[in-house]
């Protein structure tokens, strides 16, 4: 804990990683919070998760382009004009009843413009700090966001049931806004700049790490979303035993990320990790008892925040710095299109064989998470002993003579 606590006192780190998490905090309340709204308001898990994947698929769709817009037009302004789409989408989603297929539509919109935070952060970390502090940071971010998933589920399942979920929802725009606005207004935010690509979109992709993270982030987070549609499921939109649950899954995470964060990334680092996860999500298919699926679920977590962390690390050892803000959003694309799919895989499993049915899902995306790492693991940078800072951008330089 001394080490975190002295990368906390490296100037502008405590500030952007707390401003970010404030911005990011509805992450962890929307999906409850429209899960419980639209459920009440269609009677139907599978109509919560096609609106919820409409969301994702928005936002996938966005990624990679808002974040190379980022080095044409500056993190600012990409920002703060995506910024404001979203919580006029979001709000529009609270407020006013609407058919289904319009709902998807908002939502698709909501999604396609939510701001670009997570890419720009991880694109300003290594200009906070020296190479050797850039993997702890890695894992304190990933470890930091569980906060999120511990707390926001739980507000979201609080304000859901004793107000109402509009009132959910609501909350969850505001700490959208506020969170964001202190971001962009940080001095960090505005003295990185990111050099334009010379590549085209999508080229990054070639690199073999870079692929390999989005394809591993899609099926972790496809788990993930899969194990919350079924905890929710399980207890009922009228119970609080699900955010406690989904909360003790984000804990579990938190310790996970904070003891393995100096772990150095070996080529098995992903492997291992998810095979955690694997072991804690099928453990939990065996019930759905609350405290069995708390201890699971906790096992689980374990090995989340440390899949990221090595997500983050292999990505930013493997690119330049004008291709990480691209590169992180496509390995946010991959998850997001995973929390499409398991948002929807899981709802019509609910609907049809009832909550198991969704955490065995989840148990299936992980499983994959271990096989896809282990076939790849060529792919996967060996960083013992290596600088996992992004490769400098060299051009010629004019010299007087």
């Amino acid at each position: 804990m001394r080490s975190y606590l002295d990368l906390l006192k490296t100037p502008g780190v405590g500030r952007i990683l707390a401003a970010q998490l404030t911005a990011r905090f509805p992450f962890g309340m929307l999906s409850l919070a429209f899960l419980i709204h639209i459920e009440q308001a269609y009677g139907s898990y599978g109509a919560a998760g096609l609106v919820l994947g409409a969301m994702s698929i928005g936002q996938a769709i966005a990624g990679p382009a808002t974040s190379r817009l980022m080095g044409r037009w500056g993190m600012r302004l990409v920002i703060s004009v995506t910024l404001s789409i979203c919580t006029v989408a979001i709000v529009v989603m609270a407020l006013v009843s609407l058919p289904i297929v319009p709902l998807l539509a908002v939502g698709f919109i909501a999604g396609l413009s939510m701001p670009p935070i997570q890419p720009a952060v991880r694109t300003i970390y290594p200009k906070l700090v020296n190479s050797k502090q850039l993997t702890p940071l890695f894992s304190l971010d990933a470890s930091a966001q569980e906060i999120i998933w511990v707390v926001g589920p739980v507000v979201a399942t609080f304000v859901a049931i004793q107000v109402s979920s509009v009132a959910g929802i609501l909350l969850a725009a505001v700490f959208l806004v506020g969170g964001g606005v202190w971001f962009v207004s940080l001095p960090e935010v505005g003295r990185v700049r990111i050099p334009r690509s010379k590549r085209k979109i999508g080229a990054v992709l070639k690199r073999p790490a870079v692929l390999l993270s989005t394809i591993v982030g899609f099926v972790l987070v496809a788990a993930c979303a899969s194990v919350e549609a079924g905890v929710v499921a399980a207890f009922g939109h009228g119970s609080g035993d699900s955010g406690l649950v989904l909360a003790i899954f984000a804990v579990g995470s938190l310790v996970g990320g904070l003891a393995l964060g100096h772990t150095p990334i070996g080529p098995w680092a992903l492997t291992t990790r998810m095979i955690i996860v694997t072991i804690g999500v099928g453990l939990a298919s065996i019930s759905l008892n609350f405290w069995w699926l708390s201890a699971t679920l906790f096992i689980a977590g374990l090995g989340i925040a440390p899949a990221f962390a090595v997500l983050f690390g292999i990505v930013s050892a493997s690119v330049r710095f004008s291709e990480t803000a691209e590169a992180y959003g496509w390995v946010g694309t991959g998850q997001l299109i995973g929390a499409a799919l398991g948002s929807a895989v899981a709802g019509f499993a609910i609907d049809h064989y009832g909550a198991t049915a969704a955490i065995l899902a989840a148990t299936g995306f992980a499983l994959l998470g271990v096989i896809i790492p282990t076939v790849g693991k060529r792919w996967h940078p060996d960083l013992r002993g290596r600088d996992a800072s992004p490769i400098p951008d060299t051009e010629a330089v004019a010299v007087v003579t």
